[in-house]
């Protein structure tokens, strides 16, 4: 059984526009993925979503996306391996700042939407985003995805001498390999709180879901995500978090 630590995006609001329900969520989880500015959010909102996970001790990571505000960062970009290092470089910087001035530390590196699939599926972009983080602290860990077969990002990892906490989901569908389905196909995304619990015990405890096709799926995992946008999914992110604590209590 493997403990998994709760991660959840945050901080992603803009200005006068609200999203989430960041102060309801932060309570519970153990790791807070804050948007940078690229995707989501701005100077004022990463900083008092810093204050917030520090006062609930949660632990900070840049959430890192491609340069796409009106497309919430869900849009893959013609980047080169350049831009991408400086843009994950850059906003690891920024994050940085704001734990800085209110007592926290970064503690690892997420990126985001359609630069965190891009960087699984081609590994000159998971590198470009590595030699980012790389070149503002080597100590950082890059959470990635939990796929059935992760031995590509390890060896890229390795390359560069960056540790990777590997990432599963609650709430998604995986495909036979053990990547996202998309968001555009038809129950892509679950919302049934059941489905939801039932699948975050299977990934504790190293039991198999059924991927799309119906294959069996196992997925090593360091941490799980999960998402608290309305009262619905609070309530799912409190349930994951009951259960959790009652396999590791009977284990």
């Amino acid at each position: 059984m493997t403990t998994l630590l709760l991660n959840a995006d945050m901080g992603e609001s803009f200005g006068p526009w609200k999203m989430g329900l960041d102060h309801e969520v932060m309570p519970i989880v153990d790791l807070a993925n804050v948007a940078c500015g690229f995707h989501a959010s701005d100077p004022d909102t990463m900083r008092a979503t810093v204050r917030l996970a520090a006062e609930h001790g949660v632990t900070v990571g840049a959430h890192p996306a491609y340069p796409d505000l009106v497309g919430f960062g869900r849009r893959s970009m013609a980047c080169s391996s350049d831009e991408i290092e400086n843009l994950v470089l850059y906003q690891i910087g920024a994050l940085s700042a704001m734990c800085h001035a209110e007592g926290a530390r970064l503690g690892y590196v997420k990126p985001h939407g359609a630069l965190y699939n891009d960087m699984m599926r081609d590994p000159d972009k998971l590198a470009a985003v590595m030699r980012g983080l790389r070149a503002f602290d080597t100590q950082l860990p890059l959470m990635v995805m939990a796929t059935r077969d992760p031995s590509m990002a390890r060896a890229v990892a390795a390359e560069h001498g960056i540790s990777l906490w590997l990432e599963a989901f609650a709430d998604r569908a995986y495909d036979a390999e053990g990547r996202l389905v998309s968001r555009r196909e038809a129950g892509a995304v679950h919302h049934d709180a059941e489905v939801i619990i039932d699948q975050a015990r299977r990934i504790a405890t190293g039991k198999p879901l059924t991927a799309f096709g119906g294959s069996e799926l196992v997925l090593e995992a360091d941490t799980l995500c999960v998402h608290g946008d309305n009262p619905e999914s609070i309530a799912a992110v409190k349930a994951i978090r009951q259960a959790l604590q009652d396999i590791e209590a009977t284990s």
